[in-house]
């Protein structure tokens, strides 16, 4: 049977042609010498020699058989590396016969004497055969017997896996099952005949292999120092690792022969040479992190478990830095490190609550806080008093979170301590704090903090200009850091809230898009710069592609924040039974919230909901707390307006005449202060005039405008439009109208039709020819479930409009009750989605 080497076809290469000169003329002189690592086929090309000879008759013999003279037989020796320096010399010898016939295999380690003078005579008689790795092509075939016409991308996987090898292709296609193929794994009989291997190595060789396995790589002083040998031989213990054909030429393993050593080396020799190549690599200031991980259970274990025998204190400080050297990139990696470090009987709760919570399980770094506060040193209980701040900021605890701010002495504790209590109300104790960073060094996130403390303090006593710029410094400052440093809160989320609440949209979402690239604060605070987004894209009235965005919030404060969203696209799609199965979850989130400065934005939308719902009840106290708030600050405008702003809605809403003018007035008093204070002054007096039926045109009009002008284009569209509704002029009705569809289509994006563009949509497709294009319109929302009303505020039209188009809609299909008018219109637009 051929072996790996031969299979398939060979024309052209060095093995092939030996063998085709043999075939030809087996009775010729033939001095040939044949050199691969182990694995690479040459006992496997002997033996085919050997038949072509035996088969012309020739007697076949050994080194280990007496050799007289060349006669009618041949000689092959394998393995001649292995060979003692006297039986060389006789072969050498035989070998400088005119008339010898011999070939001679060998490994290129080791070199005993008399090995190289034995090749050179060889080679001068014939060019030397080296045998290479197995092609794609010749590994297809070899595969083909076990998976019938493999594809490419199955073979490109066997020989990244087994660098070609001849012997270990050979052991993956023997073993190879239709599952391991269409799963792309290698089969764990593949490995087992790596056992042999194993055993056969030296002591030294197998430890130098079980090394290069755990990631010391070539290092020689390193590697020398854990054998204790010099360096002279390492190199030859490399030298003969490669010629074992396990060591690829560069050193590395070859990738099956690496899983062979995880799978079957000893796990006590494994576990002892990692924690030696640890200590090395600790004492000399080097990574572990590469020579430690393995020895985690797998990935699905629990926290911190250890594959049999890698326990032991022995370990503790190898653990506790590679947990160091893996929190940036992977904190659940990190982890899992520190609480083995901890099973080893280091004290490491607070690094592990760090690295906890910058993986995103909140509930889990709580705990671990808590234990380190309790029996940590100084420095782990301030550490542990930083982490739990975070997350019971993450929770919405923002007045809790600074208490613990206050009580960790460092100057980051002290910034964001001071962004804490300026949101919950007390600016003097936030002034009260020493940021000056004494006795400890400068940092990126000390800096930071303390931008963001100052940010937050103009934002109350500054001007919007000025806060916002401050923290788009922050912002700027802190994004190298990515994802590796534990925050509150971002300044680029404290930022788009400033530029939300002052209609600085473009600003909010360039501060936002910056922080998702950069993964500013990790898996933390992923999900609030993605709510964030999706504000800026409620308050633009881009309802679809907020809807898009939208994320479900895991904690409070982002859950707050989700649930808002979700009544807001409701409202504004006039989607009833939407609002309505959002409430209950918006409730339930706003009640577990103390409100503070971060959770005005949903309280304001919650506020117009609940009057939409006629469940103003459900608001009332968190907007006494907000009124409270507010003015233990001095109800700074820029915080206050946009509160005035949506409780003037809830308001209009609520048809409360003297609640909007209150509100109204309020805004009136704060303007001059920005120009979106301004937009919201002019629209709220317009609004009050709206309720009453006084509205001027022109001024509804001019108050539209000055707030698409600001980007919120779905409150001007809104204002002109009921404006319109309401006016009895039939002209001024007309203007309203005309401004309030060109806003309305200014919302809709390349990818968001305007709601008539989607009614007109769908209604094109079944009433091409009964009813006109405006009445498809009606029809198709009125089948959507929506009152005349609403029908009117979606398309901008009066009530009365859409009776009237509903009417001529009866009389052209011939019909009278409304069940079979809907009943029609459903056969003739489709069926709707009705509420």
């Amino acid at each position: 049977m051929s072996a790996p080497t031969m299979t398939g076809p060979m024309a052209g290469s060095p093995a092939a042609d030996l063998l085709a000169q043999v075939t030809a003329d087996p009775l010729a002189p033939l001095q040939a010498v044949v050199g691969a690592p182990g694995g690479f086929g040459k006992t496997a090309l002997l033996r085919e020699l050997a038949g072509a000879w035996q088969r012309a008759g020739v007697t076949v013999v050994t080194p280990w058989r007496p050799v007289d003279a060349p006669g009618d037989q041949v000689l092959l020796a394998d393995d001649a590396h292995r060979l003692h320096p006297s039986r060389l010399d006789e072969l050498r010898a035989y070998a400088e016969r005119p008339d010898a016939r011999i070939v001679v295999a060998y490994r290129p380690w080791p070199r005993p004497a008399g090995l190289p003078d034995l090749i050179d005579v060889l080679r001068r008689a014939r060019r030397p055969v080296h045998l290479a790795a197995l092609t794609a092509g010749q590994i297809r075939d070899r595969l083909a017997a076990a998976v019938p016409d493999p594809p490419a991308d199955l073979v490109a996987f066997v020989a990244a896996q087994t660098g070609g090898v001849p012997r270990y292709v050979a052991r993956v296609a023997d073993a190879l099952t239709p599952a391991d193929a269409a799963a792309r794994r290698v089969p764990v009989a593949a490995l087992s005949a790596f056992a042999t291997d194993l055993d056969e190595l030296d002591a030294d060789l197998r430890t130098l292999l079980l090394a290069v396995e755990a990631g010391a790589g070539l290092s020689f002083d390193l590697v020398a120092a854990l054998l204790e040998r010099d360096a002279e031989t390492v190199a030859g213990l490399v030298d003969a690792g490669r010629a074992t054909g396990l060591l690829a030429a560069n050193g590395a393993l070859v990738p099956l022969a690496r899983q062979a050593i995880a799978a079957l080396g000893p796990i006590g020799h494994r576990i002892d040479v990692r924690q030696r190549l640890a200590g090395l690599q600790l004492a000399r200031g080097g990574p572990v992190l590469s020579l430690v991980r393995a020895l985690l259970g797998a990935d699905g274990d629990s926290a911190g478990a250890l594959v049999p025998g890698a326990a032991g204190t022995g370990l503790g400080k190898a653990y506790e830095a590679a947990g160091e050297e893996a929190l940036g990139d992977d904190p659940e990696l990190a982890a899992r490190l520190f609480a083995a470090a901890a099973g080893a009987g280091r004290t490491t709760a607070a690094r592990r609550a760090l690295a906890t919570a910058l993986a995103g399980d909140l509930d889990e770094a709580s705990r671990l806080a808590d234990q380190a506060l309790a029996a940590g040193t100084p420095e782990q209980r301030a550490e542990a008093a930083y982490v739990a701040a975070a997350v019971l900021t993450q929770r919405g605890q923002t007045a809790q979170a600074a208490a613990l701010y206050r009580w960790s002495p460092s100057a980051v504790a002290a910034g964001f301590g001071a962004v804490g209590l300026i949101g919950t109300g007390r600016p003097a104790d936030a002034r009260a704090l020493d940021m000056s960073a004494a006795g400890e060094p400068p940092s990126l996130l000390s800096a930071t903090a303390a931008l963001m403390a100052r940010g937050m303090a103009e934002s109350v006593g500054g001007t919007p200009a000025t806060a916002l710029s401050t923290l788009v410094q922050a912002a700027t400052m802190i994004e190298p850091a990515g994802s590796t440093v534990l925050l509150p809160d971002s300044p680029a989320a404290l930022g788009a809230t400033v530029a939300l609440h002052s209609a600085e949209l473009d600003a909010a979402d360039a501060l936002l898009t910056r922080a998702v690239r950069a993964a500013t604060g990790g898996t933390l605070l992923a999900d609030r710069h993605r709510l964030l987004q999706a504000w800026v894209l409620l308050a633009r009235g881009r309802i679809g592609e907020a809807q898009a965005a939208l994320r479900p919030g895991r904690h409070g404060r982002d859950r707050l924040f989700a649930s808002a969203l979700r009544v807001g696209l409701s409202r504004r799609a006039s989607d009833l039974v939407g609002l309505r199965s959002a409430w209950p979850d918006a409730c339930h989130a706003l009640i577990g919230q103390p409100v503070d400065l971060f959770t005005l934005l949903p309280l304001g939308e919650l506020a117009v909901a609940a009057a939409r719902l006629g469940e103003q009840h459900r608001v009332a106290g968190q907007l006494a707390e907000a009124d409270l708030l507010l003015s233990a600050l001095g109800d700074p405008p820029l915080w206050s307006a946009p509160l005035h702003w949506s409780r003037l809605h809830a308001a209009v809403l609520g048809e409360d005449h003297d609640a909007a003018a209150r509100h109204a007035r309020a805004l009136a008093g704060l303007r001059g202060f920005s120009p979106y204070a301004d937009a919201v002054a002019d629209a709220a007096g317009q609004w009050v005039d709206v309720l009453t039926d006084a509205a001027d045109p022109d001024a509804v009009i001019a108050a539209a405008r000055g707030l698409s002008g600001l980007g919120l284009v779905g409150d001007g569209a809104r204002l002109a439009g009921q404006a319109a509704i309401r006016t009895a002029d039939r002209k001024a009705m007309t203007l309203l109208l005309e401004c309030a569809r060109a806003m309305q289509e200014r919302i809709a994006g390349p990818h968001e039709p305007t709601p008539a563009a989607s009614a007109r949509s769908r209604a094109a497709e079944g009433t091409p020819h009964l009813l006109s294009e405006r009445e498809r319109e009606v029809a198709a929302l009125v089948l959507d479930g929506l009152t005349y009303k609403q029908v009117a505020e979606r398309l901008y039209l009066s009530a009365k409009t859409v009776e009237h188009h509903m009417a001529r809609i009866r009389q052209r299909l011939g019909v009278a009750d409304r069940q079979a008018l809907l009943t029609r219109l459903r056969a003739l637009i489709g069926p709707g989605d009705e509420r």
